[in-house]
């Protein structure tokens, strides 16, 4: 291994890579790690193969940082086994080390929206397994922060989009090469239902300011989000009109076929119980890191024009 840059990144998915080009966007270098040792980064960026689930291997590779992100995500089907172990492996190198402990999360622990805007002072009231999870596993970190073992910065986005956002993402696969092609897009849930989506760029600016700035630390802020919501079939038909395409042709998935689906793929069977989400306006609010960071996030309009942008140049 090379000397230990002030940054370390473990995960090397889409949220992992946006938080390295916000790094290298002001300058800074990063090393990142993940369970392989490879990944689509540039040259000079170094990545270290290891299993994140084992403090001696991660507290190894954070030695000497002064920020580590932790944007590790398993396949849903592996949550319970893997998750807690893979935040408990980066926790306590961090602990090690000194470093300030950046964390991604979603926003699945405040469970239905009820008709209310998510905001960071919403209960814990998650009626779904990974909502369970997800309020253990953060409750887990604020108390490392309160006992003073850590410093803490927890960053939740909502479901995201854009470059890398793969077969993951609700508008992603299934959204953005239908709309270069002109043929029928495909989406979980309610199309009709405003609904917020995270820019995934906006999530690497947002976790990179939760490692640098002084107020960050303590406490959870959601990621920027447009505050200007829209349906998932009013940001279909911009994607569709901004490809030079009629309006959007769109293909909903009904509950009934996922659950059909998730017969034969465990990933489909887990995303069965995250179906509310699209079942009533899902709405959340990122004012605080606008106010106090500020942080803001790219305008939908210019966020579908890059995303698809992305998926053009492959």
């Amino acid at each position: 291994m090379t000397a230990t840059p002030r940054h370390v990144i473990f995960g090397t998915g889409a949220i992992g890579l946006a938080v390295l080009d916000a790094l290298r966007s002001r300058g800074e270098t990063a090393r990142m790690v993940n369970r392989s040792g490879h990944a689509r980064v540039p040259d000079d960026v170094e990545v270290i193969g290891g299993d994140a689930r084992d403090p001696a291997f991660t507290t190894e590779v954070a030695r000497g940082a002064s920020v580590v992100y932790q944007t590790l995500n398993p396949p849903y089907a592996e949550w319970t086994a893997q998750f807690p172990q893979l935040q408990a492996g980066v926790l306590a190198a961090a602990e090690a080390t000194g470093a300030r402990l950046v964390s991604m999360e979603n926003v699945y622990m405040y469970g239905r929206p009820d008709g209310r805007l998510l905001t960071e002072d919403r209960a814990y009231d998650a009626h779904t397994k990974k909502g369970r999870l997800r309020g253990r596993m953060a409750r887990e970190l604020l108390a490392a922060h309160d006992a003073g073992r850590v410093e803490v910065a927890i960053g939740r986005a909502s479901d995201y989009f854009g470059p890398r956002g793969g077969a993951q993402s609700n508008l992603g696969d299934r959204l953005f090469p239908a709309a270069l092609a002109g043929t029928t897009a495909s989406v979980l849930g309610d199309p009709d239902q405003p609904h917020t989506y995270t820019f995934i760029p906006d999530i690497g600016e947002g976790l990179t300011a939760l490692g640098e700035h002084p107020d960050a630390p303590g406490q959870v802020w959601h990621l920027p989000n447009d505050p200007h919501t829209r349906t998932t079939r009013q940001l279909v038909d911009i994607a569709y009109r901004q490809a030079g395409r009629p309006r959007g042709r769109l293909r909903a998935m009904p509950p009934l076929l996922l659950r059909a689906m998730g017969l034969v793929n465990p990933t489909m069977r887990e995303l069965v119980e995250m179906q509310y989400q699209f079942a009533e306006p899902f709405i959340v609010d990122s004012a605080k890191i606008a106010d106090k960071l500020g942080v803001e996030a790219t305008p939908v309009e210019q966020a579908l024009v890059d995303t698809l942008r992305a998926y053009r140049d492959g």
